[in-house]
């Protein structure tokens, strides 16, 4: 398997791993890693001031719905897909839980094709590829120090 199909399903392993801790906890981690993003991106893309100024705001409302809807939505989704409970599960419940999966899915995908078309108004087509670039060099880094830190 690539390492370009695991980061998406470590990204999405982290986010349910934050689930366990208190929320205050997370909201520290999650903001921590968020200033570190900023750092980076802000390094990575080379914005104009003008860019910046428009960029940040639309970044930071897609990126905070975004994890809204992993954090509420899908933590209620894991919850239901321990092995115990799949197994007890009706094709009916089944079948619901299925559907609610597939619209938040759909939900992620509008709000991503929203962001692009937005961006699309601010930066060139050229820096938007550099920044998905920049996001996914970025996740890479924190999965690696995640890896280095879980190691010791």
């Amino acid at each position: 398997m690539k390492f370009k199909n695991i980061l998406p399903l470590f990204m999405f392993l982290i986010t349910f791993s934050f689930y366990a801790q208190n929320d205050k906890k997370v909201d520290e981690k999650r903001e921590k890693i968020k200033a570190y993003k900023v750092s980076f991106l802000t390094t990575e893309l080379e914005l104009t001031s003008t860019e910046a100024e428009k960029f940040w705001p639309i970044y930071n409302a897609f990126d905070d719905k975004q994890y809204e809807l992993r954090h509420d939505k899908m933590k209620t989704y894991m919850n239901k897909l321990d092995d115990d409970k799949i197994n007890s599960m009706s094709e009916k419940e089944a079948a619901t839980l299925l559907c609610q999966i597939e619209s938040t899915d759909k939900e992620l995908y509008l709000l991503r094709e929203k962001y692009i078309s937005n961006l699309k108004k601010i930066l060139s087509h050229k820096k938007i590829l550099k920044l998905k670039k920049s996001e996914d060099d970025f996740n890479r880094k924190l999965l690696k120090q995640y890896k280095e830190k879980a190691g010791k």
